[in-house]
């Protein structure tokens, strides 16, 4: 099921860089610190520009974007957990898994990253919202 209006990947990246790229411009991070050369952005900093749009820490965090992501990929698009978690780059919680996992399944998060890049484009041009009533 292809959209026309949806881009793949390697090109919803190249924009986002070069968009960046007019406001960082030669950096050496794409969201560089803005207190300190050569560190990327905190999380505090990207708390900070929620809590300026509105967003209490109880309904968003920068973290939590990770955590909605991490959901979404498993019970929308059912994704392979073990590939979310690399992609996440989460810790195997087995000491024995640590010491002799060196997978990568570069290949197969490339594809999973693809489906969510596909997924969050739908969301932005309106397909499949569901209005959300307060109670």
């Amino acid at each position: 099921m292809q959209n026309d209006h949806i881009v793949p990947l390697a090109w919803q990246a190249v924009g986002i860089l070069r968009d960046m790229h007019a406001v960082t411009g030669s950096r050496q991070y794409v969201f560089p610190s803005i207190r300190h050369d050569g560190r990327p952005m905190s999380e505090n900093t990207i708390n900070a520009a929620l809590r300026s749009l509105g967003y209490e820490g109880e309904v968003m965090t920068g973290h939590g974007f990770r955590a909605m992501a991490r959901t979404l990929l498993d019970e929308e698009l059912g994704e392979r957990v073990d590939l979310i978690e690399h992609q996440l780059a989460h810790a195997v919680k087995d000491a024995n898994g640590r010491a002799y996992n060196r997978t990568t399944h570069l290949a197969g998060r490339r594809e999973m990253m693809q489906r969510w890049a596909d997924y969050l484009d739908k969301l932005r041009l309106g397909a499949n919202v569901v209005p959300l009533r307060s109670a």
